[in-house]
């Protein structure tokens, strides 16, 4: 029997995502799932063979001449704007019509009967190229003169370059820190239905609805009411379909409209890899200065990022990277620079962390060079640098740090894990020479929580209560499969005191909530929760004063309790009193919305709070190596994160679980490499190598602070918690740094590279074995 004293799905506690069972059955709805209509078209990249060239002549009688082709679309066929750069540069055509600018660069689209017919026949074209000189790195870039992408960010506090020279001790070296592919389930896809007029429905798999739909019009030329954007769920996005679907749902769009016909664009996974952007590798240069104690007197860093051909999101991804690099310490006297350097490869785009893992591996470098160079624990010269009171509480960009919870997460972890005495075994295990070294490190996280473009700090949603008593929610945000649509319902349930199953979550659509942020930044909890609960509040609102008059009543006569409402002594069930609402004309529906507040960011001068409030977290790691072949495997790893009042701990916990592992994979396994000629040549799953359940830690701890709440007034004192674990995983890589340094007796920074792999990591050991032979 059911009990009626609570309700399924309060927030706060745990409840099974709403879509897990469709997702282990297979009955989850996707993109390529929607039922075609008769006549459907498909449509398929032709891309580039050269990485920068002039285009003297395109040929592409071959392809139109292929059996099942209707046709291609070329910069030609465009009515609008040949452009979708999300920021409006004006830097990213649909189609180029004078040069290539790397190598997989989509050229034209061929539509065809089948799917098929369009990727065969998009092979046949003949291009006559002038090849050019071409730069695929930021340190090449820069060494030919390219230019930046965006204009460059300095962040300065203090005076570092006195401190610096004033310094005891100062370490000054570069570090590469390589990209990731966001190498998703589900790959890009965008299926437009054309309509009267000048209209066009796209069902795609994009993580901002409102930036496809303004896109599509844009490429159009026609207003953004012309265009429906419908998103119901991703296989999996991390930032990669916040602005890269553009170029699919455009392309499907235009050959809609141009033959009057369905069309679909699913490009395979070689394409989607080679025609998309990934995450921004790096190259930074730090010079830093510091006491006898290990403690930071100043932090010179220069950031140089391969942007790619144009500069879709990298203003804001290289930004983000310093207002990072601080991690969780205290700099006295800071300088920090942004290289967004125009490369000849794929744009870069969003990755999960947005720019603040490149940041926070640069902070943690800095701290194992100090470790290293006074023979003490990189964690004792962690705890020695973290922000704290008496003035040790500004950030790079001048932002107060007043929610700062670091020292006892890890003081609380370095007892859980029984981190002292673990090191001291790897010690001992290392003393004795063997060809297995092991290494111990545990690392913290600061991440900081907003949009830094602040008007995408805003959301909307839209709540209906049927007369029936069923309730209907729609908002902005959109599901990749982190849980998102559970946790707004779970509001909305909490809100009411009703179950959760009676809340239907419909699909993201342009057509309901208008003007939609990506779902990105880690904050679709904490925008779409607020506006979801500003809508159900407003009901709520109308529903008591309804009850008000009806029974001549006080509003704190009535109650609203699990599945029905207490009005003084009379208690009837919620589906009866929302009957009699409807009856009484009582107006059952509203749109919510939210701005988070406090926030501000002038970046001319570098200054502001770009920040709502920070979430914390402290991982630790143990590896071992095989010093004769660089193989290693992580042995345990226990993790103490900061959600503040968990929505969903169960949900949570398990986007940690699953950011640490992606961080872990960026970091060790995880290689994109390009040839000299420019090609990308890890363009498969066959070629690149993520995570496998093998690799994940033998023994994994995980647990939430469950003693956080947020300060801020946030959705239910929540915190985000897509991003900021994902930094977790640099616990992994300094520990194998700490097991290859073992070889040199401790008495040298190791230096990786990222990532780490087995190669990587066989080249250090050699490299201070050598260094300790001379």
């Amino acid at each position: 029997m059911k009990d009626d004293t609570t309700i399924r799905g309060a927030v706060h506690t745990d409840l099974q995502h709403d879509s897990a069972i469709k997702h282990a059955t297979g009955s989850a709805t996707y993109t390529d799932d929607i039922a075609e209509p008769v006549g459907t078209l498909h449509a398929y990249l032709g891309v580039s063979t050269e990485t920068h060239a002039r285009i003297h002549n395109m040929d592409l009688s071959a392809v139109c001449a292929t059996p099942g082709v209707v046709g291609v679309l070329t910069a030609d066929d465009i009515p609008g704007h040949n452009d979708i750069s999300p920021t409006g540069r004006e830097d990213e055509p649909v189609f180029p019509t004078e040069k290539v600018e790397f190598n997989g660069q989509p050229l034209f689209a061929v539509i065809a009967e089948t799917r098929d017919a369009a990727r065969r026949a998009a092979e046949l074209a003949e291009i006559d190229y002038e090849r050019l000189p071409h730069a695929l790195d930021p340190i090449a870039a820069q060494e030919a003169g390219y230019p930046h992408v965006t204009d460059p960010l300095t962040l300065q506090r203090g005076e570092a370059g006195p401190a610096l020279e004033a310094a005891p001790h100062r370490i000054s070296a570069r570090m590469s820190v390589g990209g990731q592919d966001h190498m998703y389930l589900e790959g890009h896809i965008a299926f437009a239905i054309p309509g009267e007029d000048d209209d066009v429905a796209v069902h795609c798999s994009t993580q901002h609805p409102s930036e496809a739909q303004h896109m599509v019009a844009h490429v159009l030329g026609v207003p953004s009411n012309a265009v429906a954007v419908n998103v119901r769920r991703m296989g999996g996005g991390f930032g990669g379909k916040e602005s890269q679907m553009n170029l699919f749902c455009a392309v499907a769009a235009i050959a809609a409209k141009k033959w009057n016909r369905a069309v679909k664009i699913r490009p395979d996974r070689d394409q989607d890899m080679t025609a998309t952007g990934k995450r921004h590798d790096f190259v930074i240069d730090y010079d830093v200065g510091f006491d006898d104690e290990g403690r930071i007197q100043a932090v010179d860093g220069q950031f140089a990022a391969r942007c790619g051909f144009s500069s879709d999101l990298s203003g804001p991804v290289t930004d983000r990277a310093l207002f990072h690099a601080d991690n969780a310490y205290f700099y006295p006297n800071v300088r920090l620079e942004s290289h967004p350097m125009k490369t000849n490869t794929v744009s870069n785009t969003a990755f999960r962390g947005f720019g603040g893992p490149q940041g926070v591996i640069a902070a943690e470098r800095i701290i194992e060079e100090i470790a290293y160079a006074l023979g003490k624990d990189t964690l004792e010269i962690r705890k020695a640098n973290f922000y704290g009171p008496d003035g040790r509480d500004l950030t790079p960009y001048h932002q107060k740090i007043e929610d700062n919870i670091i020292a006892r997460l890890v003081e609380e972890l370095e007892t859980s894990a029984d981190y002292q005495a673990r090191r001291r075994a790897v010690l001992d295990h290392n003393a004795l020479g063997g060809i297995i070294r092991r290494g111990i490190a545990l690392t913290p996280v600061k991440f900081g929580i907003s949009f830094t473009a602040t008007w995408y700090n805003q959301a909307g949603a839209l709540v209906h209560i049927y007369n029936d008593g069923s309730i209907h929610l729609n908002h902005g945000g959109t599901e990749m499969g982190q849980g998102l649509n559970t946790k707004v319902a779970q509001v909305v349930a909490d809100t009411f005191q009703v179950d959760f199953d009676r809340i239907k979550i419909t699909r993201t659509t342009t057509e309901k909530v208008p003007n939609t942020s990506a779902t990105a930044a880690s904050s679709g909890s904490d925008l779409n929760g607020m506006a979801a609960l500003d809508a159900a509040e407003q009901i709520k609102a109308r529903l008591i004063d309804f009850a008000v008059e009806r029974w001549q009543a006080e509003p704190d006569d009535i109650r609203f309790l699990p599945n029905r409402v207490e009005i003084r002594d009379e208690v009837i069930t919620f589906n009866d009193f929302i009957k009699q609402a409807y009856m009484a004309r009582v107006h059952l529906s509203a749109a919510g919305f939210y701005k988070t507040p406090k926030i501000h960011w002038d970046r001319a001068s570098g200054k502001g709070r770009p920040f709502y409030y920070y979430a914390y977290g402290a991982a630790c790691s143990e590896v071992e190596i095989d010093t004769l072949t660089g193989e290693y495997r992580v042995l345990r790893t226990d993790i103490l994160h900061d959600v503040g009042r968990s929505l969903n701990p169960v949900i949570d916990k398990g986007q940690v679980e699953g950011a640490f592992i992606q961080g872990m994979g960026w970091l060790t396994t995880e290689e994109l490499w390009w040839d000299d000629a420019g090609r990308l040549r890890t363009h498969a799953p066959s070629t690149y190598k993520i995570p496998l359940a093998s690799d994940r830690p033998r023994i994994f701890n995980v647990n939430l602070a469950d003693w956080s709440e947020n300060r801020e007034m946030t959705i239910k004192r929540s915190k985000a918690v897509g991003e900021p674990p994902f930094m977790l995983g640099i616990s992994v890589f300094e520990a194998l740094s700490m097991a290859v340094a073992s070889v040199a007796d401790y008495r040298e920074c190791p230096r990786l590279d990222a990532p780490a792999t087995p190669e990587c990591v066989l080249m250090a050991v050699e490299r201070l074995k050598a260094g300790r032979a001379a």
